[in-house]
């Protein structure tokens, strides 16, 4: 790869702004891929790897292919495994690291999970570059999402303010598929499969029954991409619960009765909700509220919730049903990579570890319209990704579901 060498970051041509210099050029990111220079002395290199955050399918994978593109690609020798997240960076705090070698690590990408260990919460970045500095790690491969992303930042200037030469380098993840700026994340296209096929078997559940309603709760916090897919793949969703749009539970065209009008009519029902959608139809009081380790706000069970408020109002209307829950979310998640995921992961880690090797920091490696690039730290942990209302993909939602496009009252 040329060192000039760009990628656009949208691929649609957009007028400028009234007032915007003429000469500006639009907003690229750096082609990922090998460089002609080299930063670091392969023999002399020590490189970490660290896990954190949720699992998601495809961890083993990239871990997998950064040890042997380390090792067979440039010549390192010494590559450490971080146990459990950054916890194991702080000095006393954590297990003592693998010393990762090819025969140690070459069937891993077989099992699901993580082969390092996971954790959440918030190390201090001074005890972390300590503990790097102390064993002279001059290169941190960092997989795990927007909070995982951002300790890495963290890490990288502290490493800076030191004059202490460390390349940082990030591996998006995400079941949720939600990091700003990141077009596709590894293990969304597994979760998606195995979503899809929980929900053709709760098609079948609800089918079963005289009026069978059957909730399907999929992760995503605060963006519906997981939802949304494996609704539109599985086919035989009825009302799909997202984030990003508002609805209400009552009132005639809410929707509770979108569901009886749909039992009346075709005498079943799938239900799929995302996790987040807790945060708008649960209100607590603030002293209820829960936060995890890395600080997010920990939900109540929406699936739970749904199944009471839909039997309590089919019993109200006077119409017989019955209704299940299915939470298949940690099971998604849990799995080997499929192919395409797989695939990808070894690409990703490849791009990563060209990227550290050429002496590259403080970023993520990634696609933009289907190219690999370099997106900075700081870029991609501003934002977060959401389904566009007005884009294809929620357009694609409707149609197959055939839902109401606003279950609103006013």
């Amino acid at each position: 790869v040329e060192e000039e060498d760009r990628v656009l970051l949208s691929p649609y041509f957009e007028p400028r702004p009234p007032g915007q210099d003429p000469d500006t050029p639009p907003l690229t990111y750096e082609v990922a891929g090998p460089r002609r220079m080299l930063f670091f002395e392969p023999a002399n290199v020590r490189a970490a790897i660290v896990t954190c955050g949720g699992l998601c399918p495809g961890i083993n994978d990239v871990v997998r292919r950064l040890v042997l593109a380390l090792w067979y690609n440039y010549g390192v020798r010494e590559i450490f495994g971080i146990r459990y997240g950054y916890r194991g960076l702080v000095e006393g705090e954590g297990e003592v690291p693998y010393i990762l070698k090819p025969e140690e690590i070459e069937t891993i990408s077989n099992d699901g999970g993580t082969y390092l260990g996971s954790s959440r919460g918030n190390q201090d970045p001074v005890d972390m570059v300590d503990f790097l500095q102390r064993r002279k790690i001059q290169i941190l491969f960092t997989i795990g999402g927007d909070g995982t992303q951002r300790g890495a930042m963290a890490i990288s200037r502290e490493a800076r303010k030191r004059g202490y030469a460390l390349s940082v380098v990030g591996i998006p993840k995400t079941i949720d598929n939600d990091i700003g700026l990141v077009e596709r994340t590894f293990g969304f296209d597994t979760a998606v499969s195995l979503a899809a096929h929980v929900l053709r078997g709760a098609h079948v559940e609800a089918e079963a029954e005289h009026n069978g309603v059957v909730i399907v709760k999929i992760m995503g916090r605060q963006s519906g991409f997981l939802a949304t897919q494996a609704s539109i793949a599985s086919g035989d969703v009825n009302f799909l619960l997202v984030p990003e749009v508002p609805f209400e539970l009552d009132g005639p065209k809410g929707f509770l009765y979108s569901l009886k009008r749909r039992l009346e009519l075709r005498h079943h029902a799938l239900v799929v909700v995302a996790e987040g959608c807790a945060e708008q139809l649960m209100t607590q009081r603030e002293k209820d509220l829960r936060w995890d380790d890395s600080g997010n706000l920990i939900f109540e069970d929406v699936g739970v919730y749904l199944k009471t408020r839909i039997a309590e109002f089919m019993k109200e209307v006077g119409l017989e049903s019955k209704v299940r829950y299915i939470d298949p979310s940690y099971y998604v998640r849990s799995l080997p990579a499929v192919p395409s995921d797989s695939i990808f992961c070894q690409q990703l880690a490849n791009f990563a570890v060209h990227a550290a090797m050429s002496g590259r920091t403080e970023l993520i490696v990634a696609t933009c319209n289907g190219v690999p690039c370099h997106i900075p730290l700081e870029a991609a942990t501003i934002g977060r990704r959401h389904v566009e209302l007005d884009g294809p993909l929620w357009r694609s939602a409707l149609e197959t579901t055939g839902q109401p496009a606003r279950m609103m009252n006013d």
